[in-house]
């Protein structure tokens, strides 16, 4: 039966201190419980994002379409016509295609009838070809007409990976780059540049260099719910444990100091 006196001795100067450090750790618990919890509701809301989006209509993005909301359609096929600049041109580093190393090659794309530019990821291409010079065989020259899904930039350099250098004086551009941000992005393009980016997929029977890729998107749910009841039963157990615990040893200290005054 439930009883106060289960829970005295826990706020006794003998218990306070590890009484308090359990009851942390458990909220400690709880809370990573919690934001397992929230990331499975992003988790969802990005699979019903993808799913809604493949579900739609390839976008024609023209001069009409700059100014959609284009970030919330993340995962949308969409086909774009215009003209490439490849002084804009950057590689992203560190890609890799089986067992080798290469980069993507990222250029801006100048939509036709506009003034707006979206960046194109064009695909793979090994290593030793990474360099401008090398590149230029890759080079497609006037209007081009490109089918790709929108990829929105990422907000930040990824957890410890290498961030990219700052420009040095007299300096005006990066060419490979760790991470392609859209502000960095922003500042060495002359083209407004959209706040999306084209991931451009393969064409059929197309295996030539750039290598195009369609990323695979999991619509699972992931570990998140699992994890979550991890934490809020290990919380459980301290919060129930630690109290019978603490109980077990005062009745041992009690029972011990009984039989020394017998003796």
């Amino acid at each position: 039966m439930f009883s106060l006196a289960l829970f005295r001795p826990l706020f006794s100067r003998r218990w306070l201190l590890p009484t308090l450090l359990v009851v942390l750790i458990a909220a400690i618990m709880v809370r990573l419980g919690i934001w397992q919890l929230d990331r499975l509701e992003q988790r969802r809301a990005r699979n019903a994002q993808v799913t809604e989006m493949r579900q739609q209509p390839p976008l024609a993005l023209d001069a009409d379409a700059v100014v959609l909301d284009l970030e919330a359609m993340e995962y949308r096929q969409v086909e774009v016509t215009g003209a490439y600049d490849f002084d804009g041109e950057v590689v992203n580093r560190n890609q890799v295609s089986g067992n080798s190393y290469g980069v993507h090659i990222y250029t801006p794309l100048v939509i036709a009838g506009s003034d707006y530019a979206v960046l194109v990821n064009r695909g793979w291409i090994p290593q030793e070809q990474a360099s401008p010079a090398e590149r230029a065989q890759y080079a497609e020259a006037g209007q081009v007409t490109v089918q790709g899904v929108l990829r929105r930039f990422m907000d930040e350099p990824k957890i410890a990976g290498v961030p990219d250098p700052t420009l040095s004086p007299g300096e005006t551009r990066l060419d490979a780059w760790n991470f392609i941000l859209y502000d960095r992005m922003q500042a060495q393009i002359d083209h407004p540049l959209l706040p999306v980016y084209i991931e451009q997929t393969p064409a059929e029977g197309d295996d030539d260099l750039p290598q195009r890729y369609f990323t695979e998107v999991a619509l699972d749910e992931g570990s998140h719910l699992g994890y979550a009841l991890q934490w809020f039963s290990f919380a459980l157990i301290a919060l129930i444990g630690y109290p019978i615990f603490v109980r077990k040893q005062e009745e041992r200290k009690s029972q011990d100091l009984a039989k020394s005054k017998e003796s």
